[in-house]
């Protein structure tokens, strides 16, 4: 069995060995071999295999100048370190190293020729086989290149535990250490390119993409991340394709119509160079241009796409690439590449390529003569080309006189990776080597040996490497196999020199920055059409890639129904929000105190309104209120001077004064809601109001009430003159004001009102009003105010007809209609206005009413004192005082002549005649009787009037006139006692009608007032009356002598009588 199983595995040895001839390979002999994978052809030829013979390998093509680049720097790495005394001394490292084509099938040729050489070692058939040739196994392999291929080595690799250190494939696949083993590599994940992509789009606020990717392991991963770091910045792809080398014409055309069709301008690519070349010569050779291709870094550098004929097209690529790296003495080492070299079999078809010959002795089966027949189509050097003939080579033509690819050393990525993974294997060895036992990292402690290394040891090694590279940078593989790196952002630009395109550096990402730093871009080094700055200053522009055109400042982004979230509609902001910047996904609302602006880019402060002094309405007020403290002064200031003067006697002189006092009051009152609501101004202005209107009305209420109860009261007593008292009218006042200040003190300690600023309502306008804290205790202040004035109207309608220099109830009256109407009118007017004109509002009421009042009660006194000084006198007071009994007296006894007159005809039969519409009146100088000159000339002296009565349907002219008492005392007293005889036996006497006697003029009404009255004998005699006013005695203010009445005869058209006698005083 061993034997048989000895003979399978040479078998398989010398086929895999017959399938890379000598020319196919880089070997090496040492003491222990290196593995190399490396694309030294970009693919392989078409064939179709029919199977009617036996299979032959397929033919590499399409020589790669970049990759032969790569395998010259794994060759110089191991014989650095081969020459370094420090590192591995006394060892030698040797190498294998094949061609993959850049294709899975080549490179597993390759891994299967490292996994027969590791399997027959394990056996140790040496004993059994005579191998004079024998290579040591492949303890390590660096490459492949393209994920897809690492992929595919990695599963075959990993089934041995034979390290895998790859320079160039950045899969995220491939961090699954579960899957692949004893996969490592020198080149960061994609992981950390795609978000890097996403933040390239984002930074350029471009929401509006398509993209493209390679059909493998590479681009389908790179392209999912991607799509999950788009969606987290709000960004919208647009199509999403999938390419690959092989794909067939038909797909590719369908590719580029999506791309000519879509409407977004940048489009990323997740491929390789190879993957992507079909398509980029379709889209050239359609010429559909002003597109920006955002580029992985497997195609960012490529030589393949980065040519002068296709940059029309690919002009604005941006793109990311490894940082670049340090080798010294690399650039000489590349020079020194000779076709003859023994151990680089690649190095004869090198030559071949770079100079476009051919060396005599090559092989017609050679790549170079396979070029030859099928039209070579690198086109990569300088002698490239389709031509059916190419010169001999020489072999000593200067290698530097022509400008490949593979000189290009000044940005050293992918070979400084491959140096690098060499350099990771050569110090797991070194750490294998200097490994102390009791201190390795295998079981116990204990170490490998490093003559019988086997390549499990050396990935276990790897795993815990840390050394220091030729940078001075820190190595070490993290858990998944990956050495975190940074990412360079490249910009393509065509030379002005030589027309080549250059790869400019415009900035970079540092993947160990917080989030929101790492990417970095100098967008002044960036041309998006890839020309230099003299050809085309405008293409420094950043391109337009968005489904929308941006929303200005002042409106948000609006979703249309059934279109990605990045085609939106511009929606203005409402009022009150605004957005400050470009395609704003939200407006933002305004602070509470704050307003949009016009255009809704900003906030303003609000309009703060109230009901200012400065402003016309504030000042009109203001000047309405003032007028009326003025005119009440005025009045008040006419009260005093003529304090002693009859009118103002009889009108109730302190009653009247603290009247005017209240009234100045309600002016003031008002201006207090004049101005900037302050807390202390919401909390006096309500209370000075209700408390100043409840005192004026009390004031009217008392005096009302006093006139009233005088008039009507039969003969006043001591009680009538305590009630009537002027103590008392004040305490009256008092109380009903205290009744107003306890519901303010109420209101103010339960829910005191304070200033508001109100937003609600208007949006740009903050009204600052007083919240008065409890509307229904402003309810009550205002409902009791009008209770009072209802009393006081009542009482004032009652006293209307009484003596017109009492009729100032008929002006009270008057101003209790004017008040009820301001203040029914206030309440819709109060509940239905806002802001300031709530405020306004209540001045007006308050105005109006203090002004009706102060009109109605006062103006028409102030006129008479000033203009008519002739009405201002005692005789005025007493004529219309006497008027008024003789009106209710002589109404008395016509009431009672026609009851006495329809009884009498009744019984009688006859019909008398009704009395009729007027009595006349005789006066005293319309006597028919002359007078002696004596006694006209003591006529003269006598003081009279005369008065027009009407009542009934008679009028009566009563002309009455006063004497000194001191000269007909004695014949006063005598009539009077001859007309109370005749009162009493007279049945159609005036006396038994009840008549007021003048009230003294030289006492206040106020005051405890001396008065008669004359009233029937069923009530009381008329000598109490005088000894009423016999107790009382004069004033101090008296006049100097007390006026009689002289008595007169009346006669009425309905043939009655009245005889008015005289009656003294």
């Amino acid at each position: 069995m061993t034997s048989y199983s000895c003979c399978l595995i040479l078998l398989l040895f010398t086929w895999s060995t017959a399938a890379y001839g000598p020319n196919q390979r880089a070997q090496k002999k040492g003491d222990i071999i290196l593995g190399g994978l490396f694309p030294i052809h970009f693919g392989v030829a078409a064939k179709d295999q029919d199977l009617k013979s036996r299979p032959e390998s397929v033919e590499c093509i399409r020589y790669n100048f970049r990759g032969f680049r790569w395998l010259q720097a794994m060759i110089f790495a191991i014989e650095e370190i081969n020459s370094s005394p420090t590192l591995l001394p006394n060892m030698t490292l040797g190498y294998r190293i094949f061609d993959t084509c850049n294709t899975v099938s080549k490179a597993l040729e390759a891994t299967l020729s490292f996994v027969a050489q590791n399997k027959i070692d394990s056996l140790n058939l040496d004993e059994f086989c005579n191998c004079s040739e024998h290579i040591p196994s492949t303890i390590a392999v660096v490459g492949a290149t393209g994920s897809g291929i690492s992929t595919a080595v990695a599963n075959l690799l990993g089934l041995f535990y034979i390290p895998q250190v790859s320079y160039a494939s950045s899969s995220r696949l491939l961090s699954n250490k579960n899957q692949f083993k004893s996969f490592l590599r020198t080149i960061p994940n994609d992981e950390h390119q795609a978000t890097a992509m996403a933040d390239i789009i984002e930074y350029f606020r471009w929401n509006w993409v398509g993209t493209i990717a390679a059909d493998d392991d590479y681009g389908r991963p790179g392209i999912e991340k991607f799509r999950e770091e788009a969606e987290e910045r709000d960004i919208c792809i647009d199509f999403s394709e999938l390419i690959s080398q092989y794909s067939d014409e038909e797909e590719i055309q369908q590719v580029v119509e999506v791309i000519q069709n879509s409407t977004a301008r940048v489009i990323v690519v997740f491929s390789s160079g190879p993957d992507l070349e079909p398509l980029i010569k379709e889209i050239v050779r359609r010429n559909i241009t002003g597109k920006i291709w955002l580029a992985s870094e497997a195609w960012a550098s490529s030589s393949l796409i980065a040519m002068p004929e296709f940059f029309r097209v690919i002009g604005s690529t941006i793109g990311f690439a490894l940082k670049a790296g340090q080798i010294p003495g690399f650039r000489e080492f590349l020079q020194k590449v000779h076709p003859k070299s023994t151990n680089n079999g690649f190095a004869k078809e090198f030559w071949e390529e770079t100079f476009n010959c051919y060396l005599p002795d090559g092989s017609k089966n050679s790549p170079a003569s396979a070029s030859f027949h099928k039209g070579h189509e690198e086109g990569l050097g300088a002698g490239n080309g389709t031509s059916a003939f190419r010169p001999p080579c020489t072999g000593d033509e200067n290698i530097t006189s022509v400008e490949t690819p593979y000189m290009d050393y000044t940005h050293l990525r992918i070979s400084y990776n491959v140096y690098l993974a060499v350099y990771s294997i050569a110090h797991a060895l070194q750490d294998i080597y200097t490994c102390t036992p009791g201190k390795g990292l295998f079981t116990n402690g204990s170490c490998a040996d490093i003559k019988k290394v086997e390549a499990w040891q050396v990935l276990k090694h790897l795993r815990h490497l840390n050394f220091t590279n030729n940078m001075g940078e820190q190595v070490d593989f993290d858990e998944f196999g990956d050495l975190v790196g940074n990412y360079s952002i490249i910009n393509w630009h065509l030379s002005p020199e030589d027309g080549s395109v250059v790869f400019e550096e415009v900035g970079h990402y540092n993947v160990y920055a917080k989030k929101g730093e790492r990417l970095f871009i100098n967008e002044n080094k960036i041309l998006w059409g890839g020309f230099s700055k003299e050809v085309i200053s405008l293409l420094k522009r950043v391109p337009f890639s968005n489904c929308s055109r941006d929303c200005l400042p002042g409106t948000r982004k609006g979703i249309i129904e059934g279109e990605p979230t990045c085609c939106f509609e511009c929606v203005d902001c409402p009022d009150g929000e605004y957005s400050d910047e470009t395609d704003a996904s939200a407006c933002d609302k305004c602070p509470e105190d704050y307003w949009s602006n016009e255009n809704h880019t900003s906030c303003i402060p609000k309009q703060i309104e109230f009901l200012a002094w400065t402003e016309p309405f504030g000042i009109a007020l203001t000047l309405f209120a003032v007028l009326g403290i003025f005119l009440t002064s005025f009045v008040l200031g006419v009260f005093t001077k003529f304090r002693n003067t009859p009118i103002v006697k009889a009108t109730n002189r302190e009653l009247s004064y603290l009247l005017l006092f209240s009234l100045l009051c309600c002016f003031s009152s008002s201006l207090f809601f004049i101005g900037e609501p302050q807390n202390w101004t919401c909390r006096l202005r309500q209370p000075a109001f209700g408390i100043s209107f409840v005192l004026c009305i009390s004031c009217i209420l008392v005096k009302t009430n006093r006139v009233l109860l005088v008039f009507e009261a039969k003969i006043p007593t001591s009680l009538h003159r305590k009630w009537w008292g002027l103590n008392l009218q004040f305490l009256l006042v008092f109380l009903c004001t205290f009744v107003q200040i306890v519901i303010c003190v109420i209101w103010l300690y339960t829910a005191p009102p304070s200033s508001y600023r109100n937003h609600e309502l208007e949006d740009e306008i903050i009204f600052i009003t007083c919240h008065e804290g409890s509307l229904m205790a402003l309810g009550f202040l205002i409902g009791y105010t009008c209770l009072l004035a209802a009393i006081c109207f009542f009482f004032a309608f009652k006293s209307r007809k009484l003596p017109e220099n009492f009729n100032e109830a008929k002006f009270i009256t008057f101003s209790m209609l004017i008040f009820f109407i301001v203040w029914i009118s206030f309440i819709p007017a109060y509940a239905s206005t806002y802001g300031k004109f709530v405020s306004a509002v209540e001045v007006i009421a308050i105005l109006a009413a203090s002004f009706g009042l102060l009109a109605c009660i006062f103006f028409n006194k102030v006129y008479i004192i000033l203009f008519k000084p002739s009405r201002n006198t005692i005789e005025e007071v007493r004529c219309s005082t006497a008027a008024h009994a003789f009106k209710v007296a002589a109404r008395a006894t016509l009431r009672r002549s026609n009851v006495s007159r329809k009884r009498s005809n009744s019984l009688g039969g006859s019909t008398g005649s009704t009395p009729s519409s007027s009595i006349s009146s005789k006066s005293n100088h319309e006597d028919p009787f002359p007078l002696p000159a004596c006694a006209e000339r003591q006529r003269q002296q006598q003081r009279g009037c005369k008065q027009k009565v009407s009542f009934g349907s008679g009028t009566v002219t009563l002309s009455l006139s006063f004497e000194e008492p001191q000269k007909n005392a004695m014949a006063n007293r005598n009539a009077k006692r001859r007309n109370s005889l005749e009162a009493q036996n007279s049945d159609d006497s005036l006396m038994r009608h009840r008549a007021l006697l003048p009230l003294q003029i030289n006492e206040p009404l106020g005051a405890e007032p001396g008065f008669q009255a004359a009233s029937s004998p069923e009530t009381s005699s008329q000598e109490s009356v005088v000894e009423d006013n016999k107790e009382e005695g004069p004033s101090p203010e008296a006049e100097p002598s007390l006026p009689s009445v002289n008595s007169r005869n009346f006669i009425g058209t309905g043939g009655g009588s009245v005889t008015e006698n005289t009656v003294h005083s």
